[in-house]
C-alpha cells in the first residue's frame, strides 16, 4: 500500500470515529434541551395520561441508550426518523401518510439543497475575491492598499453576521432597492430569480469568510518571498506579479487550501444566523424552527448533517494538503 493511500485511509478512519463521538454528543445535548414535545403540543391543560400516551407513541418512554442506538442504526441506513410535529399533525387531521409526510429525510432534502446553493454562490464569490486580495496585499505589503485591506477584512470578520446582514439590507435593499431583503425561495423557481434572491445572504457570508482566506494567502506568500529561489527569480528580472503567481503561489497552496476548506465548512455549518435574518428556507432555518417546537428527530438530523459536513471538509483539506506537499506525501 502506498504511503499516500495509507495516510488517506487513516484520516478517513479518524473521521468516522470523530463522527461517531459527535453523534453521541448530539444525541445527549438534544435530549437535554429544556421542555417536552408532548407537553408543548398538548398545552398547560394536558393530563399526565395524555402526555404519557403521546410519549409512548413517539417512543420517548424508552431508555436513552435504546433510543440512541435505534437512531444510529436508522441513520446508517439513511433513515433519519420521523418528524414529531409532522406525525402529530397527520394524526390530528386523521391522514394516513404512510410515513412520507413525517419523514425527516424528505423534510430536510429540499432545505439542504437550498443551503448548498447558498454556500456554492458564496464560495464562487468569496474564494477568488479573497485569494486575489491576498495576492495583491502581499505584492503591495505595508502600502496603503495593504493596510486598507487588512482593516476592511478585520472589521468584517469582527462584526456579527446579523449586524452585517442588516447593514447590507439597509444599503442594498432599503436605501437602494437593488436586491430583495427576503429570500423567499421555492421549488420550481428559475435559476436567475433564485440567484437574485440568494445574492444578499451570499454577500453577507462573503464578508464573514473573506478575512481568513485573504490573510492566510497574504501570510503564506510573504513567508515564501524570502526564499532563495524567489530571490533568484527576482535577480533574473521577473516582474513581482509573475514571481508571486508563478513561483510563490504554487508552493503556498497547502495552507491556502486548508483555510479555504475550513471556511467552506463554515458556509455550510454557520449559515443559521444568516438564514434566519433573511428568512432563507435552508437547513439552518429548519433547525431553528425545530428547536422552538422541540422536534427532536429534525434537530438531531440537522446537527448530524452539520457535523458530517464539517468533518468531511476538514478531511478534504487534510488530504488536499498532503497531495499538494511532497514532504507530506513522502514523510520519510
Amino acid at each position: 500500500m502506498s504511503p499516500v493511500l495509507k495516510i488517506i485511509l487513516q484520516r478517513l478512519g479518524l473521521g468516522l470515529v470523530t463522527l461517531f463521538v459527535v453523534s453521541i454528543l448530539i444525541f445527549a445535548a438534544v435530549n437535554m434541551l429544556p421542555g417536552d414535545f408532548a407537553q408543548a403540543i398538548l398545552g398547560q391543560g394536558a393530563t399526565p395520561e395524555a402526555v404519557a400516551a403521546i410519549r409512548r407513541d413517539l417512543g420517548l418512554d424508552q431508555p436513552p441508550v435504546t433510543r440512541y442506538f435505534l437512531w444510529l442504526a436508522g441513520a446508517l441506513q439513511g433513515d433519519l426518523g420521523n418528524s414529531f410535529a409532522q406525525a402529530n399533525f397527520a394524526s390530528f387531521v386523521g391522514a394516513d401518510s404512510g410515513g412520507s409526510a413525517a419523514s425527516v429525510a424528505k423534510q430536510i432534502a429540499p432545505r439542504f439543497w437550498n443551503t448548498m446553493f447558498l454556500a456554492g454562490v458564496t464560495a464562487v464569490i468569496a474564494v477568488p475575491f479573497a485569494v486575489i486580495l491576498g495576492i495583491l496585499a502581499a505584492l503591495y505589503r505595508n502600502s496603503a492598499f495593504d493596510k486598507f485591506a487588512n482593516i476592511f477584512t478585520l472589521t468584517s470578520i469582527s462584526s456579527p453576521e446579523f449586524f452585517l446582514a442588516y447593514v447590507l439590507i439597509l444599503f442594498l435593499a432599503v436605501l437602494n432597492p437593488w436586491l430583495p431583503s427576503l429570500s423567499n425561495i421555492y421549488i420550481g423557481m428559475g435559476f436567475g430569480e433564485r440567484l437574485e434572491k440568494t445574492l444578499l445572504p451570499a454577500l453577507t457570508l462573503t464578508l464573514v469568510v473573506t478575512a481568513h482566506m485573504m490573510r492566510m494567502t497574504r501570510a503564506a506568500i510573504i513567508n515564501l518571498l524570502a526564499s532563495p529561489y524567489i530571490e533568484m527569480a527576482r535577480l533574473k528580472g521577473m516582474s513581482p506579479m509573475r514571481v508571486i503567481v508563478r513561483h510563490a503561489l504554487p508552493n503556498a497552496l497547502a495552507p491556502i487550501i486548508n483555510v479555504v476548506a475550513l471556511n467552506l465548512a463554515y458556509l455550510i455549518t454557520g449559515v443559521v444566523v444568516v438564514e434566519v435574518v433573511f428568512v432563507y428556507p435552508g437547513i439552518g432555518q429548519l433547525f431553528v424552527d425545530s428547536v422552538k417546537i422541540r422536534d427532536i428527530p429534525v434537530v438531531q438530523a440537522c446537527c448530524l448533517i452539520f457535523a458530517a459536513a464539517y468533518i468531511l471538509l476538514n478531511l478534504t483539506a487534510d488530504i488536499m494538503s498532503i497531495l499538494s506537499n511532497p514532504r507530506l506525501r513522502h514523510p520519510k
